[in-house]
């Protein structure tokens, strides 16, 4: 009863900003495969590795099994970003953007990694998706390094920009594609951006890929951030000490929450990875309001949050 009516003092509509949902994981990156493993293991580039929670047996990361966590923790729309490493889940995707309208704001991805990619990614955004994913920081392999501000990406930012297209990018660790984001950004400075893994606060520079949120249209969201404490594990006090040093860097209006969902949940339950700033003492009611939904929902356009009321669980 005590969570219940911690977050009863909070009057927010909470909103997960990344996310990821796939059907099946068959692929490959950097010359290495990734496929799925039974009891929700992958072989994960050359390595076995519990990509998903046990129970998850068949491998399938699906839309219905998030819905239910969602609605537990009391979640009421979250943005599906995409990931090289889980493959295209584009086809996937779009079913999802159609059964759950009110629930999830879903991104598209193209194939970055092969010249031809503005055609994919313009026909996404006919079909209908809201977003478009890039995982900048899979852009780098051993064999090439595409550029974020290449002639065809620059291509594809114009067009999004033209056609209010959001735009959710992870980049390299520290400051490696900060210039070619500056560049993306004054280039086409009504492009609404989101910056995910929270500009990886345990990597020196972070702050670089931070002070992009100064632009008008950047934001950035918290994606991993448990995963990236997780040997401090909860309730992580130095994800509260670097959501602060964000504030104090951009102001809590450019912050918003994520959760990596489902990789992040192999270690901590979903309610989890945002429970620890319910409960942090160090954060203002403001400020948790803010970051877990208010900001998320006026920047990615969420009108019809569900309210999803508490529900006493057994242990209780």
């Amino acid at each position: 009863m005590r969570y219940q009516s911690a977050i009863s003092l909070l009057p927010m509509k909470i909103i997960d900003a990344h996310s990821h949902l796939w059907l099946r994981q068959d692929t490959t990156w950097n010359g290495q495969k990734i496929t799925p493993l039974p009891n929700g293991r992958s072989m994960f580039l050359g390595e076995e590795r519990q990509m998903l929670p046990p129970f998850i047996i068949d491998g399938r990361n699906t839309a219905e099994i998030f819905v239910s966590n969602m609605n537990y923790a009391q979640v009421s729309a979250a943005v599906v970003v995409q990931e090289f490493i889980d493959g295209q889940q584009n086809d996937y995707l779009e079913i999802v953007r159609r059964q759950y309208h009110d629930r999830f704001f879903v991104c598209g991805m193209a194939d970055y990694l092969h010249t031809g990619f503005f055609a994919e990614a313009a026909e996404l955004i006919d079909s209908g998706f809201p977003g478009i994913a890039i995982p900048g920081h899979r852009l780098l392999t051993d064999k090439k390094r595409v550029m974020l501000n290449c002639d065809e990406m620059m291509r594809m930012f114009k067009l999004m920009e033209e056609k209010g297209i959001i735009l959710s990018v992870t980049l390299a660790d520290g400051d490696m594609q900060v210039g070619e984001m500056r560049e993306v950004i004054e280039e086409c400075p009504r492009l609404k951006v989101a910056i995910g893994h929270f500009c990886m606060p345990t990597i020196e520079g972070w702050k670089e890929q931070l002070r992009l949120a100064r632009y008008d249209n950047v934001m950035v969201e918290s994606g991993g951030i448990t995963w990236l404490y997780n040997s401090e594990f909860y309730p992580f006090p130095s994800a509260i000490r670097a959501i602060k040093e964000a504030i104090d860097e951009v102001g809590i209006g450019k912050l918003m929450w994520g959760s990596d969902y489902p990789r992040t949940i192999t270690a901590i339950t979903y309610r989890m990875s945002y429970d620890f700033i319910v409960k942090s003492e160090e954060l203002s009611d403001e400020e948790k309001t803010l970051f877990l939904g208010e900001n998320a929902r006026q920047f990615y356009g969420f009108q019809h949050l569900v309210d999803l009321p508490y529900v006493k669980n057994m242990s209780e």
